[in-house]
C-alpha cells in the first residue's frame, strides 16, 4: 500500500510539475510531502483528502495498483445524460475553495498588435458568484490624437486544473470574441502578480488571433473604482509609470 501511494504521486508529480508549487497550493509542508514521496511515511486522513482533492481524485485511488490508477488517470467518467453546456460547464463548478484567494480586482498588462509598440493595461475583478468564480474585464484606451477609441467588457468564469489558473471570458457586445488566459498559481504570501499568457483576437487594423504575455497586478484594496479605472490604457513599453517587474517581463525575447 506505502508503495503504490509513493508511486502513485510521483506519477502526479511529474504531471503537474513543481513539487514546491504543488505542496504550497495543497498547504502541506515539503518535507513532509517528500516523506510522502520516498514511501517512508503515509499522510493523515486529513492530508489524504487534501491531497486527492487537489488532484481530482478519490483517496482509495491513490493506493491502487499502476494498472488501476494508469486507468483511472486516463479515465474521463460523464454523465451520459448531460448536455454539452452541462459537460463544459464542469470544470468550473466547485472552485471557491481553489480560487477564493484570488479574488479581487488586478490590473491586467500584456502587448497586442491592435496597439503595437504599446503595453495595454485593462482591469479585472474575480468575484464569487452564484457558486462559481467570475471574471470581469474592462478595456479602455484612446489614441493620442483620439482617432482611435477602444472600449470593450467581457464577462466569464475561471477554474483551476492542476498549478495553473484558466480563464475564459466572452465579449459582452453581438458576436463578440472569445478570449482565454493561463495563469501561473502563486504562492499565499506572493499573491501581488500572476504570470502567464493571454489569447484573444486583435481587433485592428484587422481581426486576427494572437497570443502574448501577461502579468496581472493585484490592487490594494484601498485603490478606488475611479482611480483603477483611470489607470487602464495604452503605455510606452519603457514607461516610469509602470511596475518595473511588469515591463521587465514584458519585455521581447524574455
Amino acid at each position: 500500500m506505502n508503495e503504490n501511494f509513493a508511486a502513485n504521486l510521483k506519477s502526479l508529480c511529474a504531471e503537474f510539475g513543481s513539487i514546491s508549487q504543488i505542496c504550497r497550493d495543497i498547504g502541506i509542508n515539503r518535507q513532509q510531502f517528500n516523506r510522502y514521496l520516498n514511501g517512508s511515511s503515509l499522510p493523515s486522513a486529513h492530508n489524504l483528502r487534501r491531497i486527492a482533492r487537489h488532484f481530482g481524485l478519490t483517496e482509495r485511488q491513490l493506493f491502487s495498483d499502476e494498472l488501476s490508477f494508469e486507468q483511472a488517470l486516463r479515465a474521463t467518467p460523464t454523465d451520459p445524460t448531460a448536455t454539452p453546456v452541462e459537460q463544459f460547464m464542469q470544470p468550473f463548478r466547485d472552485q471557491q475553495q481553489n480560487l477564493r484567494r484570488y479574488a479581487g480586482f488586478y490590473h491586467s498588462y500584456f502587448c497586442t498588435p491592435s496597439w503595437e509598440g504599446k503595453i495595454f493595461c485593462s482591469l479585472i475583478r474575480i468575484v464569487e458568484r452564484d457558486g462559481m468564480m467570475v471574471i470581469k474585464s474592462r478595456e479602455s484606451a484612446v489614441s493620442a490624437d483620439n482617432s482611435v477609441r477602444q472600449i470593450s467588457r467581457y464577462e466569464g468564469l475561471v477554474t483551476m486544473r492542476g498549478n495553473r489558473i484558466f480563464a475564459t471570458e466572452h465579449e459582452m457586445i453581438r458576436e463578440g470574441s472569445v478570449a482565454q488566459t493561463v495563469l501561473h498559481t502563486a504562492h499565499r504570501q506572493e499573491l501581488k502578480y500572476l504570470r502567464g499568457m493571454t489569447m484573444g483576437l486583435a481587433w485592428r487594423p484587422f481581426p486576427h488571433p494572437y497570443a502574448a504575455k501577461t502579468i496581472w497586478k493585484r490592487l490594494d484594496e484601498r485603490v478606488s473604482a475611479r482611480d483603477a479605472i483611470r489607470a487602464c490604457g495604452i503605455y510606452p513599453q519603457h514607461s516610469t509609470r509602470i511596475d518595473p517587474a511588469i515591463r521587465k517581463y514584458l519585455e521581447v525575447g524574455t
